[in-house]
Parts: structure tokens; sequence; C-alpha cells
């Protein structure tokens, strides 16, 4: 129950990391957002775990490579260019369709044990859920700022999810191979960070004034950002996937879109219809009923519904 508790935590921040990243879109370019992000959580991650990771064999650093790549330059980038299209509430509903990859890929990889009629049916309806709540805040009702281009932006979201889905198997591998999680997320976050550089020097533009940059609204935001959203949850995060699995932890993405739907019509004034409402109810009962069959499952035969991994607590404290 607790690694299901802390997996629900952890979306609930990244649900509203989408409307803090578009608050600062309006100061600061995407790839500028991205660097500075992790900037700021690969620091906080460096003062936590000082030491550097030793690797059990030199192959293993192309995991955390890959890691890198994946779950922080192509995932970041993707969503914070998505965000300067479309609403942050359809970015969030659209990067919730990861788990359908996450399935396919774990699958693929031999792991199936997530994969059963009670999956497929709740997949089926979250997906409903999320349709109508993508066609809701692309529609007449969306505001035009918010959603300047939804079709690219809901396209560049959902090759977000899939890359995320990428980046959860790798995790997955990369517990297995018994690497602690804090060691591991900072390692993941240099390499993450060392493909932005160049991103930073072709496409990042001009910081801005000063007299911006350092407003507070935007320092808080990248406190969030990088301390919270990044270095700590990354952490427990893939704390989450070693215990469940990536698919099950991943299903939890389902309930992203609700809590950024919210903040984002509390916050940023988007539209939170009743055909929103509707998608999104239909989103989390699709949650409900797509971890019943593993629920089930483990409840009768004992075992776990991911592979069993060394507990790494002391990580976390």
């Amino acid at each position: 129950m607790k690694y299901h508790l802390i997996a629900f935590v952890t979306v609930a921040v990244w649900g509203l990391t989408f409307v803090s990243t578009k608050v600062l879109l309006t100061s600061f370019s995407p790839v500028w957002i991205l660097f500075l992000r992790f900037v700021v959580g690969f620091a906080a991650l460096w003062v936590l775990c000082p030491r550097l990771l030793k690797l059990k064999q030199r192959h293993h650093e192309w995991l955390f490579v890959a890691a890198g790549l994946s779950g922080i330059t192509f995932y970041y980038l993707m969503e914070n260019v998505a965000l300067t299209y479309t609403t942050a509430t359809a970015a969030g509903v659209i990067i919730a369709a990861s788990p359908l990859f996450t399935a396919l890929l774990s699958a693929v990889l031999g792991d199936r044990r997530a994969i059963n009629p009670w999956f497929f049916t709740g997949f089926a309806v979250a997906m409903a859920g999320l349709v109508v709540v993508s066609v809701a805040t692309g529609g007449p009702e969306a505001s035009h700022e918010a959603a300047t281009n939804p079709a690219l932006g809901d396209l560049l979201a959902l090759g977000a999810a899939f890359v995320w889905a990428v980046y959860s198997v790798i995790v997955q591998r990369i517990s297995d191979l018994g690497y602690e999680t804090l060691g591991s997320t900072k390692r993941i976050f240099f390499w993450g960070l060392l493909f932005i550089v160049p991103a930073v020097a072709l496409f990042a533009g001009p910081l801005p004034a000063p007299d911006v940059a350092f407003q507070l609204q935007n320092l808080l935001n990248f406190a969030f950002l990088g301390l919270v959203a990044s270095a700590a949850c990354f952490a427990i995060w893939g704390f989450s996937v070693k215990h469940l699995g990536p698919t099950v932890t991943t299903t939890y993405i389902y309930m992203v879109p609700a809590i950024t739907a919210t903040a984002s019509a509390l916050i940023l004034g988007e539209p939170f219809t009743a055909t929103i409402f509707l998608g999104l109810v239909l989103t989390i009962s699709g949650l409900c009923l797509s971890q019943k069959g593993s629920a089930g499952k483990a409840a009768k035969t004992g075992e776990p519904t991911a592979p069993a991994s060394e507990e790494h607590t002391a990580d976390l404290g």
C-alpha cells in the first residue's frame, strides 16, 4: 500500500508541474526551463548524495545514458514545447496514455503480469475519458491563448507519453540490477543535462531580463520544478517502479489530468466544463479497473505485482 501511496503523491506533484511550466513559459523558452529546472534538481541530488555511484559492469552505463536521454532530455523537451501549443489540461490528459506503451514494452520484454482482461477494460474506459477531455480542451470552449495549435501540441504530448514509457522500462531494468535509487537518479540527471546542453546552445534563445528572470513567481516555480518535482519525485518514482513494476506504477499517471485540470482552472483560468469533468471521471474509473486484475492476482497468489528487489529505504531519509 505504501508504494501505491508514493506513486500517487508523485503524480499529484507532476500534475501541478504542467501548470508551473505554463506559468514559466510566459518568461522563458521551453529549453531554458528544461535546463534550469534540472540544474537545480541535479544540484539538490548532489547535496543529498555526494558520492559517485559505482557501476557493477561498465556496459551498465548505457542504461543510464538511455534513461537520461529518454526520461530527461526527450520527454521534458517534448512536454515543454507541447505546452506552448496546447492547454495544460490537454497535455496532462495525453501524457496519461503512457501506460499503453509501458504495458506493450514490458510485454515484449517478458513482463506480462499486469496484462489481463481487467487491464484492457480499464484502459479502454480511461482512454475514452482521455479522448473526451482532449476534444473538450481543444474545442470551441478552449481558451485561444492557452491552445494556439492544439493538434501540434497534442501530438508532441503523445510522443512524450511514449518516451516516458521507455524511461519507465529502463528504470525498472536499472533497479533490477540492484542499483540504489538516489545515486541512480543523480546519474540519470547527469546524462540528461549533458544531452540538454546542445539544445541550449542551438535553440534556447536569450534569457529574459534580470528583473523578469528573478521575479519571485519565477524563482518559486523553478524551485518547485527542480527541488520537488525533479529531485524528490524522480527519486521516489524510481523507488515506486522498483517495487510495483513499470506498468502498474505508470498507470498512476491517469491521475495527472484530474490534478492538472483543477489547478489549470484555478491558476491559469483554463476551462473546466461538465464535459471535461465527465472525461476525468471516466479516466479515474479506468485507472481503478485496470488495477483490479493485478491486485486480485496478488491477493490470491501472494506474489507481488512486479519483480521483487532489494529495498533501499535509507535513500529516502
